[in-house]
């Protein structure tokens, strides 16, 4: 027969963090962000791109990330970006939302155990922005169609001989 243990709720022995202890983990948790984006293979500008954003919410949001709800995401999103390109809306919900599965992978438990807060994305189906951002591929021409691409080459893929602008758009010539 299996004899029962007393179990004991470690939460209470857990003093909450300080202010400075949550800023420097802030901190470290954004350059483990970026390290871990770094690691994936992208590319600086990106990278740049996307801790620009987080910076730019984190100075409206006036706390820590792992704080926002959707209501938060709701303001933000609705009234500081309103008038924002949607690119730019994009870009920003694209950065939050890859910042909070970074949070939710590698820090949730740190965080609950720190701030008493189960981390959640606040951009849900209701507030993400609407369009699409993918990617336009430019496939280069097969090796029977290059032949007849201009000298220009592939810079252009344009039969030699033809014009940039459609039939009877060429300016006059002075």
């Amino acid at each position: 027969m299996a004899a029962l243990a007393v179990v004991r709720d470690l939460r209470e022995h857990w003093a909450p963090a300080s202010a400075e202890e949550l800023e420097r983990f802030e901190t470290d948790v954004l350059s483990g962000f970026v390290l871990a984006r770094a690691s994936a293979g992208l590319a600086d500008g990106t990278i740049r791109g996307d801790v620009g954003h987080l910076d730019q919410i984190r100075s409206c949001f006036g706390r820590p990330l792992w704080d926002m709800e959707p209501a938060d995401a709701d303001v933000y999103f609705g009234k500081v970006l309103r008038g924002s390109p949607s690119g730019t809306r994009l870009a920003c919900a694209q950065a939050l939302t890859t910042y909070f599965l970074f949070l939710e992978l590698r820090h949730k438990v740190e965080i609950h155990r720190m701030t008493g807060r189960v981390v959640e994305c606040p951009i849900d189906e209701l507030n993400r922005p609407r369009g699409a951002k993918d990617a336009q591929l430019r496939i280069p021409p097969s090796e029977p169609r290059s032949g007849r691409c201009s000298r220009a080459g592939v810079a252009s893929w344009r039969p030699a001989g033809s014009s940039p602008r459609p039939p009877g758009t060429t300016p006059p010539r002075s």
